[in-house]
Formats: structure tokens, C-alpha cells, sequence
């Protein structure tokens, strides 16, 4: 299999955090790829029409994606613990969402200031993604703090990687002031190896 992923892709390193808890690393190769709308440079549009990573192209030939999908399929493969059965999973997919909403905001606010001409940047539309990651960081504080310290699901990995993009990204927002035990829990879950392996360097 191939997975096509880039470092600094929240949720191409959520895809790889799950390949490499699931232990399949050996049997994927990770092909770099890097663009966007304006220039897709090198991203597998021959695979995903829509040019956006993860992607994975089996073995058979199919091509899955985004990252929601493909985590489930590697855990399908190798880690079904990752969702649990019952009840609770509602609750891992629920964090797993708000992730990758924290995720999409975050990139959002990337593109704005990387791909716009400065004369055409709009910064309260900035400053209202950044809202909407502000709220919910305070929402994660207080109501899922229990989830986050529980047995490793798919939410404590998306959000991981939600919090990490925040350090990559938007560092001088601070995000931590004000929430100590998100903090702590991230300061903690950065450490797993899966983590500290996929730690983007660019």
C-alpha cells in the first residue's frame, strides 16, 4: 500500500500515527506529497481527484480516503481497539470530529495568510477561525479531559495532532494559557512513540 501524506498535514499525521500504532508501518510506504488549490504541485490527484492528502492506494487498486476513512480502515487491519464497541464510540468519533474541525480551522488559517495576495487577506475572518479553535479548546477542557486520560480511541490521536498543528502553525497564540489540564494531557500523549516519530520538522 502507499499512503500519500506530507509532515505538516494534521491529518495526514493522524493517518500515519494510526499506521504506526497499528504496527504496519513495514507494510505501507508513505509517498511525500505537497500543494494546494492554487498549485497542486504534487499532490495525488491520479488517486484523489479532489488533490488532497492522506490518501491511500491499496493494494487491489482502490483508493481510500480522507483521513476519517482511512484510519478506520488501518484499524480495521490491525487496530479495532481504537473504536470501541457500545456507546462509547459515539463519544471517540464526536472527539474525533472536533478535532479535525480544530485541524481544519487551523489550516484555514494557514492558507489565508500563505496563499492570499496581503491586499486580499481578510483578517476578522482569521480571528474567527481562531474563535472557533479558542471555544472548543475550552469546551475539550472542560468535558473531555476523562475521555482524553482513558484508553487510547481515534479521538485521543486526532486531537494530538490538532494540538500539535496549533504548535506548529500558531504557536504565539499560545493555546495552552487557560488550560492546564489539556496541557498536561498533551505534554504526556506527545511522548508515545508513534508521536515523537511523526513530530513534523518543517
Amino acid at each position: 500500500m502507499k499512503l500519500f501524506a506530507a509532515p505538516a498535514s494534521p491529518f495526514a499525521r493522524k493517518a500515519v500515527v494510526v499506521l504506526l500504532e497499528a504496527g504496519l508501518a513495514g507494510k505501507v510506504e508513505i509517498v511525500p506529497a505537497a500543494g494546494n488549490a492554487v498549485d497542486p504541485g504534487t499532490m495525488p490527484v491520479d488517486v484523489n481527484p479532489l488533490g488532497k492528502i492522506p490518501a491511500l492506494l491499496c493494494d487491489d487498486g482502490r483508493t481510500i480516503y480522507d483521513s476519517v476513512v482511512i484510519c478506520r480502515y488501518l484499524a480495521e487491519l490491525a487496530l479495532p481497539q481504537i473504536y470501541p464497541s457500545g456507546p462509547a464510540l459515539w463519544d471517540s468519533l464526536t472527539l474525533e470530529a472536533t478535532a479535525d474541525g480544530i485541524m481544519d480551522a487551523s489550516v484555514l488559517m494557514v492558507y489565508e495568510t500563505r496563499l492570499r495576495p496581503e491586499e486580499m487577506r481578510f483578517a476578522p475572518w482569521v480571528e474567527g477561525q481562531w474563535v472557533k479553535i479558542a471555544r472548543t479548546l475550552d469546551v475539550v477542557e472542560q468535558r473531555w479531559i476523562d475521555h482524553l486520560n482513558g484508553p487510547l480511541d481515534i479521538g485521543q490521536i486526532a486531537m494530538a495532532c490538532a494540538l500539535g498543528h496549533l504548535d506548529l502553525r500558531h504557536d504565539a497564540r499560545q493555546w495552552r494559557v487557560g488550560r492546564p489540564k489539556l496541557a498536561t494531557w498533551c505534554a504526556a500523549f506527545a511522548n508515545r512513540p508513534s508521536m515523537v516519530a511523526t513530530h513534523p520538522k518543517v
